[in-house]
C-alpha cells in the first residue's frame, strides 16, 4: 500500500499554522491531510476551515500517513510517543516541532528503526513565509531528507542544521517573530508619541518593515552597509542610532536570543 496522507498531530498555534500553510500555499490535496488533537472540537474547527479531515483517534490517521507531523508541547511528547510506538512503521517519516526534543528522544520513543526529523518553524509558515530549521535522525536517507524539504517548501525557507544548533535556531528564528512584533509595536507607539495618528503610524511601520526586509532579501548587501547608506553625517538617522547604541539596543537583542536559546535547551 502506497502511503500518501499527511497526519498532523496537534492543532495548537503552530500546528494550525502548518496546516494553513500546507493548504493555502501548497498544491497538496486537502483530502490527504488529517489532523488530530485531544481537543476534538479544535480539530473539527480547523478541518472545517481548511477542508481537511479530522481524525477521531490516532489509529484512524497514523497507519495510512507517509508523513506524520507532531505539533504538541514538549511536556506532552513522552506520552504521545508511547501511544504512537505501536502504530508507526519504518515506511513512515515522523517530524516533530516540539522545542528541545531531540531526534534521539524521538527514535527511542518510536523504536530503533524509526525515521525521524526535528523542526523548528515559526508562525509566518501560515503565510508561506516561515523560517524553518531542520535536522534529521540517523536512519533518514538523503532522499528522505529531500522529501521532507519538498513537503515543507510551501511553508517558507527550510535550512538543514546540525542538531546541536537547533536550540540556537529556536532562540533566533523560532522566537524571532515575537522580537519583530515587539519592535513594530514599539515603533508604532513612538510614532504616536511624536504626534502621528495611531492608524497612520501603524501603516507606516508595517510598510517600513516589509520594505526593509525586501531590501535585505533581494539586495545581497550586508545589513550594516544598508544601514550606513541611510545614515548621513549628523543627520536624523545618525542621531537615532546613537540613542539606540547608548541604551543597549544591540546588546539587549543578543542577550534575548541567548536567553531563548538557553531556555530551549532546558525544555
Amino acid at each position: 500500500m502506497k502511503l500518501e496522507q499527511i497526519g498532523l498531530i496537534g492543532c495548537g498555534a503552530m500546528g494550525s499554522a502548518l496546516a494553513r500553510g500546507f493548504t493555502k500555499k501548497g498544491d497538496l490535496n486537502p483530502s490527504l491531510i488529517w489532523v488530530y488533537d485531544r481537543n476534538e472540537e479544535r480539530a473539527l474547527k480547523l478541518s472545517r476551515e481548511l477542508g481537511i479531515k479530522a481524525a477521531a483517534s490516532l489509529e484512524e490517521a497514523v497507519p495510512f500517513s507517509r508523513h506524520l507531523l507532531i505539533a504538541v508541547k514538549p511536556q506532552d511528547i513522552d506520552g504521545l510517543l508511547h501511544m504512537l510506538k505501536g502504530l508507526v512503521t519504518p515506511g513512515q517519516l515522523v517530524t516533530s516541532i516540539a522545542a528541545g526534543v531531540t531526534t534521539t528522544t524521538l527514535q527511542k520513543g518510536l523504536g530503533p528503526e524509526s525515521k525521524v526529523f526535528r523542526l523548528m518553524p515559526n508562525t509566518p509558515c501560515l503565510l508561506g513565509e516561515g523560517a524553518i530549521g531542520m535536522s534529521a535522525g540517523k536512519n533518514a536517507s538523503e532522499e528522505e531528507r529531500e522529501e521532507v524539504m519538498a513537503l515543507l517548501k510551501p511553508l517558507g525557507l527550510t535550512i538543514q542544521v546540525p542538531e546541536k544548533l537547533m536550540d540556537a535556531v529556536t532562540g533566533l528564528s523560532g522566537t524571532g517573530p515575537a522580537y519583530v512584533f515587539l519592535f513594530a509595536e514599539t515603533l508604532i507607539d513612538a510614532g504616536v508619541t511624536v504626534g502621528l495618528n495611531r492608524d497612520v503610524a501603524s501603516k507606516l511601520v508595517v510598510q517600513t518593515l516589509i520594505g526593509a526586509a525586501r531590501m535585505l532579501q533581494e539586495s545581497n548587501i550586508h545589513p550594516a552597509e544598508l544601514r550606513n547608506n541611510v545614515t548621513s553625517p549628523a543627520g536624523t538617522t545618525c542621531a537615532a542610532m546613537q540613542v539606540l547604541e547608548e541604551t543597549g539596543f544591540r546588546s539587549s537583542m543578543i542577550k534575548a536570543v541567548i536567553e531563548a536559546t538557553r531556555r530551549a535547551g532546558e525544555l
